[in-house]
């Protein structure tokens, strides 16, 4: 094995340990929702300074492989694809601390109804889920798996295009609950985000095993 593949093995490690905790995020932004943690919600906050450090480490990390090694072909599409998923994962992380953040301030548990009318926590196990399942994809070089992950997106879509009116209707009959549902509603805002964060995600890994730039591409090359 050359210094070449051991750095790249340790890019890979490193990546996919952040991937990981951002993961990790997510289901305990999930479980502080349900359950109304306050405390829970501010360890998520305290991590996400965690995972900006991850970035800021393995950006570096990057820089120095194309400055010192001088990759080429697959290896330089992997040290670049990695740059960018490194930049997905940040700001997947931040929305994770973001929704936690709202359930802070909120000063009273949320109610179950407009969690189950908003879908909001279908959101979130689904935005984790793709993310689980582009990690995979990015360990196993399944571009057939990476693909799947754009037509799965459409349903934070549809959420998210719903959300406007469902909590509209929402605060007609709860007026007196009017601050959680703009919380809620700018969680699903965030999340939506999460499901583009994904197929970013996707695209590079994509790019990195087939050498096919995806970006801006149509529908037809996504399948």
């Amino acid at each position: 094995m050359t210094h070449l593949d051991e750095e790249l093995l340790q890019l890979k490690s490193a990546i996919t340990e952040m991937w990981q905790q951002v993961i990790s995020q997510l289901k305990k932004t999930q479980e502080a929702l349900v359950t109304y943690d306050k405390d829970l919600a501010r360890e998520i906050t305290a991590h996400e300074k965690r995972v900006n450090a991850m970035e800021l480490n393995i950006d570096r990390d990057c820089e120095n492989i194309i400055a010192l090694f001088n990759p080429v072909a697959i290896d330089l599409r992997f040290v670049l694809a990695v740059l960018k998923i490194n930049n997905n994962l940040e700001r997947s992380g931040d929305i994770a601390g973001g929704i936690a953040k709202f359930i802070v301030k909120n000063e009273s548990p949320f109610d179950e109804k407009l969690l189950e009318v908003t879908q909001v926590l279908l959101m979130i196990e689904e935005a984790k889920d793709m993310l689980e399942d582009v990690l995979k994809a990015f360990e196993t070089e399944d571009t057939k798996l990476a693909r799947r992950i754009f037509k799965r997106d459409e349903l934070l879509d549809e959420i998210n295009i719903r959300a406007n009116a469902v909590i509209a209707e929402y605060i007609r009959t709860n007026p007196e609950k009017i601050d959680q549902s703009l919380y809620i509603l700018s969680a699903i805002r965030k999340l939506e985000r999460v499901g583009d964060q994904c197929k970013n995600i996707a695209e590079e890994i994509i790019f990195y095993v087939e050498a096919k730039v995806l970006k801006h591409g149509s529908k037809k090359d996504k399948k």
